[in-house]
């Protein structure tokens, strides 16, 4: 069990340190989720292969699925292009409203009732959220674009809960990512010229995209999957909810973010983590149940 929850809290606080990476890669956006797709679905593809755990799927649903990895990829676009165009820390804080918006899509598609106590939660999130784009004008472009990239997410991964009922994660993951990669590649030119950009990333990105695509994204989703072996799956939701306040606090001592931020997104981020406590605490007590 000790050895389940250290590799969950490492594999959150990878997931956590994209948010790192994001800034300190000096590509666009697009670019960057353009190399990290393409490295990240390459070596699962080897990997999985190799240990044999990819299924075969028939051609309808690797195209259902790549239609969910092209959402995933948009989203990371938006994740992306929040950071640069405000900091980490907003990223972050707007990706916190991911809950809301999963709490609206997920009786929407899944034809489910709506969970109030969620959609009053993500509201607060989203109260939060108003706070720091209302009274702090540098942090607009970014704002919208992070929460874009959690309407995208949340979509995204209500989609892809449907194929996990049949297929293995390693699966749906790799299918999912080379599907985000493909389309990702037909619209890059398009992409590249209205923002224009260095197509080889040279050597010190290229180490970063590694890291990234290797350690966050294959190592951490392994990770995750092996502590899933020994925690149930509310536990290590309920810990994903401290991926924003890792990669805020890595944001801080790496960046010194805390510099460049006000009192109204000290005001507007307690708020959202006042709502992820509360979460924390519901899914807690339902967990017990």
């Amino acid at each position: 069990m000790k050895k389940a929850f250290l590799q969950l809290h490492l594999s959150i606080f990878l997931a956590g340190f994209t948010g790192v990476l994001g800034k300190l890669i000096t590509l666009n956006e697009g670019l960057l989720v353009w190399w990290r797709l393409l490295l990240t679905a390459a070596t699962m593809w080897v990997l999985f292969s190799l240990t044999r755990k990819l299924q075969k799927v028939s051609w309808r649903t690797a195209l259902e699925l790549s239609g969910v990895g092209f959402l995933a990829a948009m989203h990371w676009v938006t994740f992306y292009g929040s950071i640069k165009t405000a900091n980490v820390s907003v990223a972050l804080v707007c990706f916190s409203s991911v809950g809301f918006f999963t709490s609206l899509t997920e009786p929407l598609l899944e034809k489910k009732p709506v969970d109030f106590k969620e959609v009053l939660l993500g509201l607060l999130v989203m109260a939060g959220i108003s706070i720091i784009f209302h009274f702090d004008a540098r942090y607009k472009t970014g704002i919208i674009l992070g929460v874009l990239c959690a309407v995208l997410l949340a979509f995204s991964m209500v989609l892809l809960r449907r194929y996990l009922k049949t297929l293995n994660s390693e699966t749906v993951l790799t299918y999912q990512l080379s599907g985000g990669f493909l389309w990702l590649s037909l619209l890059l030119p398009l992409y590249l010229y209205y923002f224009p950009g260095k197509l080889l990333p040279g050597w010190s990105n290229l180490g970063w995209l590694l890291f990234l695509a290797w350690f966050c994204s294959v190592w951490a989703f392994t990770l995750t999957g092996n502590a899933l072996k020994k925690l149930s799956a509310y536990t290590v939701n309920l810990s994903f909810n401290l991926e924003p306040l890792y990669g805020i606090i890595l944001a801080f001592v790496l960046y010194s973010e805390q510099q460049e931020l006000g009192l109204s997104f000290l005001v507007g981020s307690s708020l959202i983590l006042l709502s992820v406590l509360i979460h924390t605490w519901l899914v807690w007590r339902r967990g017990k149940r």
